[in-house]
């Protein structure tokens, strides 16, 4: 049995997302305790417990102490089967972050696996669906992983509602080789609302244009949903750059209260502080990555503008299970992560 203190570092759902998700991947049964002991409330979230369960369907475990709120459980997983699934977070939680959690274990099952997971598309403190799709998916696909999604209906908080498909075929990541930031060839975004003014979208998508100018003419598509797309009142903006050696993504999601001009200006400022950095990887790819880097048969390297306190917890945990290393090295502008087998 393995003890993980899951106030360690960042100590946040992601810690507790990738412990079970390691476990699964190298039968080690774990014990966490201290779970988001910094959060308000601590404890499991739905979206966290959701992520836990659907692990452990897909690797057989057997929990104790597994409910919502609590601060600790035992996972003991067995053998990791793929096949057809349905996780319902039940609320506005993410699915995007139950999505961190379950695909490097599908991707490890004998036969392809088809997950339809409910909840939230774009919610906050969470990656929007459209960044998944649009920027961490076409990453993914660079590591040669087969994965597909299908977004069949758009959730917000504080009901949810949101439904998406994602079919994976089994297979073994490759290394990335990103040590240099390319040529910028496109500069791209999506930006949708549900249920609320025209006039939010167009407010969204002149903001990101003025604040991208320096860079080129972003082409931003934009989407204005009603009641048989989307359940309850939203929308995000996620914005895209990709060079000849990398894409990098900014993204925001509406909140109530808060300028579509300014929701458009945080997304779009922060893929601006990406193109300026020279980076490879976005500061939110690059430990989503982490864990696929270290199951890659060769080294990888990448740039990012910063190594995160998300990313310094992610690599510490991942270096508990797997014979592998993180070095990451303060550059000019940026941070240059090497991955290598230990």
């Amino acid at each position: 049995m393995r003890e993980i203190d899951a106030a360690h570092g960042e100590g946040g759902g992601q810690l507790v997302r990738m412990a079970c998700a390691l476990a699964a991947l190298t039968g080690t049964p774990i014990r966490l305790s201290d779970i988001r002991a910094r959060r308000d409330p601590p404890g499991l979230a739905p979206q966290h417990l959701t992520a836990v369960q659907a692990l452990a369907t897909l690797c057989d475990a057997q929990t104790e102490g597994l409910a919502l709120r609590t601060r600790e459980f035992v996972f003991r997983p067995g053998a990791i089967r793929g096949g057809d699934f349905l996780f319902d977070v039940g609320t506005a939680g993410s699915i995007t972050l139950v999505l961190q959690a379950v695909l490097p274990v599908a991707l490890s099952a004998p036969v392809p696996t088809s997950l339809r997971i409910l909840g939230g598309t774009d919610v906050k403190a969470a990656p929007p669906f459209d960044y998944f799709r649009y920027v961490l998916l076409p990453q993914l696909q660079w590591l040669g992983l087969q994965i597909d999604a299908t977004l069949r209906r758009r959730g917000y908080y504080p009901r949810g509602g949101g439904a998406v498909d994602v079919q994976v075929r089994p297979g073994a990541p490759s290394a990335l080789r990103q040590d240099r930031a390319g040529v910028l060839r496109e500069l791209g975004g999506h930006a949708h609302i549900a249920n609320l003014p025209g006039h939010i979208l167009e407010r969204m998508q002149h903001s990101a244009e003025r604040v991208l100018s320096g860079f080129g003419v972003p082409r931003i598509e934009t989407e204005r949903l009603g009641h048989e797309a989307a359940i309850g009142a939203g929308g995000a903006i996620v914005l895209w750059a990709r060079t000849d050696a990398s894409l990098l993504g900014g993204s925001e999601v509406a909140q109530r209260g808060i300028p579509a001009e300014r929701i458009a200006e945080n997304a779009a400022q922060a893929l601006a502080e990406e193109l300026k950095c020279g980076a490879t990887l976005d500061v939110h790819a690059s430990d989503q990555l982490l864990i696929y880097l270290a199951l890659a048969r060769a080294p990888s390297q990448f740039l990012v503008r910063t190594w995160s306190s998300h990313a310094a917890t992610t690599a510490w945990l991942i270096e508990q299970f797997l014979p592998v290393q993180f070095a990451p090295v303060p550059e000019v502008g940026h941070w240059r992560v090497s991955v290598t087998c230990r």
